[in-house]
């Protein structure tokens, strides 16, 4: 009988530390949840991060910012990513369900930039015309109807280049350009990087292009965006991006319970550090400045 005894004091010894080691394992995961656009952008974060900390893992969903913040005010996770900011009445029923405040974390900045060939005589674009030149249905095809004359461009036919159907950076544009009822115009040359479109741009007199502003010293034109025709416009950069001013631009944040602890107080300062921030940038967004990534 003792070496079945033995045997099953050791089985059961086993169990207890596969449980322990299960245990820790999951105080170390945590879940992420919430806006799309920044999906992809939690997701590079997730697998840089576990690269030097393997003990920690990161599971990130997405569904939108409502969906995230939704989960965090009902405490099922530990972190939202937003493209919004929390509402007065969210941060209400947070703190009610959970007795915990939700702390905000500015972590980038998204904002398009909208590029032709350095020689087009054209300075300044509006949302409205934007809309007509990329959407379905759109009445602005020619250079001659935005007023002016790109003598580089025999043909007058204005070329569009955009981003692959399956990037954040086309559902973003079409979402906040053209309109969540609209679609894009047939005839546009898709591209799977950013980088490709400032190349292509770059080299066709023809063509208009767009996406994010880290691009703005390629040989190429950045062009000021206004609302509407007729109104100044804004020059895309770092400070017009955060404070709102550029049209196409939005801050881009995370939300915890309170003061983080643990496992999310290490990925969370891990985000605002040179390594996460490169992350951001990679990614086709704006980092934000040290001085401005204090937390509210």
């Amino acid at each position: 009988m003792r070496p079945i005894l033995a045997t099953t004091s050791v089985g059961l010894s086993i169990v207890l530390l596969l449980a322990a080691g299960c245990s820790s394992q999951n105080d170390n995961a945590i879940k992420i949840t919430g806006s799309d656009t920044m999906v992809n952008l939690a997701q590079a974060w997730a697998e840089a991060f576990r690269a030097d900390h393997p003990d920690i893992s990161p599971q990130i969903k997405g569904g939108g910012s409502g969906m995230g913040i939704a989960a965090l005010c009902a405490g099922k996770i530990q972190i939202a990513t937003a493209s919004r900011p929390m509402k007065p009445k969210e941060l209400e029923l947070a703190e009610k369900n959970t007795g915990k405040k939700p702390k905000q974390y500015i972590v980038g900045s998204d904002a398009l930039a909208i590029y032709v060939q350095r020689d087009n005589p054209l300075d300044t674009i509006s949302i409205d015309e934007l809309a007509e030149i990329y959407g379905e249905g759109g009445t602005i095809t020619k250079w001659s109807d935005l007023g002016i004359k790109n003598a580089a461009c025999t043909d007058d036919e204005i070329i569009l280049v955009s981003r692959q159907t399956s990037s954040g950076t086309y559902a973003y544009f079409r979402e906040h350009v053209l309109g969540d009822k609209r679609e894009y115009k047939q005839g546009a040359t898709s591209q799977s990087g950013s980088s490709d479109v400032v190349a292509l741009v770059s080299r066709t007199p023809c063509a208009i292009g767009y996406r994010g502003v880290g691009y703005n010293n390629e040989p190429v034109k950045v062009l000021k965006v206004g609302k509407h025709k007729g109104e100044p416009g804004v020059e895309p950069n770092l400070d017009t991006a955060l404070d709102g001013t550029y049209p196409i631009s939005r801050p881009l944040y995370l939300y915890t319970l309170g003061e983080p602890t643990g496992a999310v107080q290490e990925l969370v300062q891990w985000i605002l550090s040179d390594a996460g921030q490169k992350i951001v940038e990679e990614n086709g967004y704006v980092p934000i400045p040290r001085e401005r990534m204090a937390a509210k």
